[in-house]
């Protein structure tokens, strides 16, 4: 039943709360969409756990983002994941391909700068500091649960078609 059918039935019947099952789960979950939204939820919360711990291990260390890296840090890699997991309530294919763009975007960016990019960033140059392994063992924590995300995104973006 379309939206207007639905719409026009429960107008007639004085209700606005009788509308069908497709207008109130514009994207219905299929089984391998439902499977993957638990995996998603954990990556998401653990790529949350390894950000702030990487986070500490850069104002130990005083490796200093620059404006745009700071805001694409703060735009994509930080926000993007839970956006992702709130558009999955009720949007799975667009929630799938904002979890996709997000990891992808902090994947690339994470391996060019800490393994790409001579810079203060790059796991290799680091300044001198205690929090030296923290950034390494983060930034590869990072690659593999974003890695990981990228896989599941991808998956669930597949099986919403």
């Amino acid at each position: 039943m379309s939206w207007k059918a639905s719409h026009r039935t429960a107008s007639c019947t004085g209700s606005n709360h009788a509308r069908s099952s497709e207008t109130a789960n514009p994207a219905p979950a299929t089984g391998r969409e439902e499977t993957l939204v638990v995996p998603a939820i954990a990556i998401v919360i653990a790529h949350a756990v390894v950000l702030v711990a990487h986070d500490v291990a850069h104002r130990d260390l005083v490796v200093l983002l620059n404006a745009w890296q700071q805001a694409f840090v703060y735009s994509v890699i930080v926000p993007g994941p839970f956006i992702a997991l709130l558009l999955l309530r009720r949007y799975r294919r667009e929630g799938y391909a904002l979890l996709l763009v997000a990891m992808l975007g902090s994947l690339l960016f994470g391996l060019y700068h800490h393994y790409v990019a001579v810079s203060p960033d790059h796991v290799d140059h680091l300044p001198a500091g205690d929090s030296q392994g923290l950034f390494r063992v983060t930034a590869l924590l990072m690659i593999l649960v974003e890695s990981a995300g990228v896989v599941v995104a991808a998956l669930g973006l597949r099986s919403t078609r």
